[in-house]
């Protein structure tokens, strides 16, 4: 008989935004939901980097200050933490997707998927076309959290993206670009067709001088149009609206800022400052103020979906024990275990045996083996001497013949790998001499692959790219 769980009637929201708190307290009532309390806090230390056990305490002082005892917990996961690559998705069956999925996660994100969790987000085109976006985060970030919270006394019951969580992405038509405006940086967020087709955090766009918080509209506007700009054109001829969350002040400098940067787009502005049946499908009091805490622990609440799921899973040991030992498995491993015991002692001689014989063997290929050992030493040390392609300096050539010669684009640094594979940083006067440079590159037969990872800043403009390197067959 299966015992049937009571939801539950209350939940916190926590957000991490550098080193802000933010949290309120989401309870039931008729039907909706409604916020109770909410706690704004300046963290002292950092959860990835101090002790888990003294942030847990720092976050339990802020949530008693505040007079808040519930355990359980929706928890905003920072942005900058996540990772996330698109993919077109073709005709395959849907039981093969996850599999085709899984290669792509292995080829797109720079760590092995052991040390990841990975999200997805699908959505089809106007034109029928399939793509999915896979978010990832790495699995240490997300357990040192969790160490925090548990110290806190907490539970969490999810890790979210909270900007995917302001607004149903399920369901809907169309496409819609969303900032949140943060504590020193702005979420962005492109949804089509029921899916996320982008989602990324634009740093260094908030800033605090003299008490007053900056805005810099017209670096979020263009790197907008840069975001807007790399997606397939049925994604983006799909967006129709911005809509902005987030700070009310700064919210609404960014709206008044947006109408103007985004009128030739023909892209409508809407600043959201009270929830709607359209962004989630519970009653939310009407004087709740927008925020990805308030959303994603009432989504999380009424079991609506918040996008990208980061929780690791939880195996009790009740379900362990009867995964192994099902009856039927009690029944063959007794069996099993007879004849075990019958074989064990004929194995264990034959083995003896065996190691007797390839100890004899060994004794007698030792001392040759220990020679070509030293052969092959002595060829690793000096096979480096005698490579004629100077690959290095070939590299170095061709990146100085694709910069320009006056100085617009310079290297700080250059990485090459093994097989070929190079990654180059440096500045720029601006985007125009990056991608000048970058088509000359992808000109050159020895030079393939040519991919920009970032592009960052306004004078100097801060790139990165890389590109596997190929000898010309010619």
């Amino acid at each position: 008989m299966k015992l049937s769980r009571k939801p539950p009637s209350s939940l916190l929201g926590l957000t991490f935004d550098g080193n802000r708190l933010e949290g309120v307290l989401v309870r039931r009532k008729n039907g909706g939901v409604i916020a109770q309390k909410n706690i704004t806090a300046t963290l002292a230390l950092d959860p990835l980097t101090n002790d888990p056990e003294l942030v847990g305490r720092e976050i339990r002082n802020h949530l008693e200050a505040a007079g808040i005892r519930e355990r359980r917990v929706a928890v905003n996961v920072p942005l900058n933490w996540v990772l996330t690559i698109s993919t077109k998705l073709p005709d395959l069956a849907e039981g093969d997707v996850q599999s085709f999925l899984q290669i792509e996660a292995e080829r797109g994100f720079p760590y092995g998927l052991e040390s990841l969790l990975i999200s997805s987000s699908r959505y089809r085109t106007a034109a029928g076309e399939q793509y999915a976006t896979q978010a990832a985060v790495p699995k240490d970030h997300i357990l040192r959290l969790e160490k925090a919270l548990n110290a806190a006394r907490l539970k969490p019951v999810t890790f979210a993206v909270g900007i995917a969580a302001l607004q149903n992405a399920t369901g809907g038509a169309g496409g819609v670009l969303a900032l949140d405006v943060g504590e020193k940086a702005v979420a962005l967020e492109v949804l089509c067709n029921g899916g996320i087709a982008a989602l990324r955090l634009l740093e260094e766009t908030v800033e605090t001088e003299a008490g007053q918080r900056i805005l810099y509209s017209d670096v979020i506007a263009r790197e907008s149009r840069i975001t807007l700009g790399q997606l397939p054109a049925s994604v983006r001829d799909a967006v129709r609206a911005v809509r902005i969350f987030g700070n009310p002040k700064l919210a609404q400098q960014l709206a008044e800022d947006a109408r103007t940067r985004f009128s030739g787009m023909g892209l409508r502005v809407e600043q959201v400052q009270s929830y709607s049946s359209a962004d989630l499908d519970v009653q939310i009091d009407s004087g709740a103020v927008v925020s990805s805490a308030l959303s994603l622990a009432a989504r999380t609440l009424t079991g609506q979906s918040s996008g990208f799921e980061f929780l690791p899973p939880k195996i009790n040991h009740w379900q362990q024990f009867t995964s192994r030992y099902s009856s039927r498995k009690l029944l063959w491993a007794s069996v099993s275990a007879a004849v075990v015991a019958l074989l064990v002692t004929s194995l264990f001689m034959f083995q003896q045996w065996q190691l007797s014989g390839l100890r004899t063997k060994w004794a007698a290929l030792s001392p040759r083996v220990a020679e070509l050992d030293d052969i092959q030493q002595q060829i690793r040390k000096f096979r480096p001497w005698f490579d004629e392609s100077l690959p290095s300096l070939n590299i170095l050539r061709r990146l100085t013949e694709a910069f320009p010669t006056d100085g617009t684009v310079t290297a700080k640094t250059l990485e090459v790998r093994e097989l070929g594979a190079v990654t180059c940083t440096g500045t720029a006067h601006d985007n125009q001499s990056v991608f000048k440079a970058l088509n000359k590159l992808s000109s050159l037969p020895e030079i393939h692959d040519v991919k920009l990872d970032q592009l960052r800043g306004n004078n100097p403009l801060q790139f990165t790219f890389n590109f596997q390197w190929g000898e010309s067959q010619q």
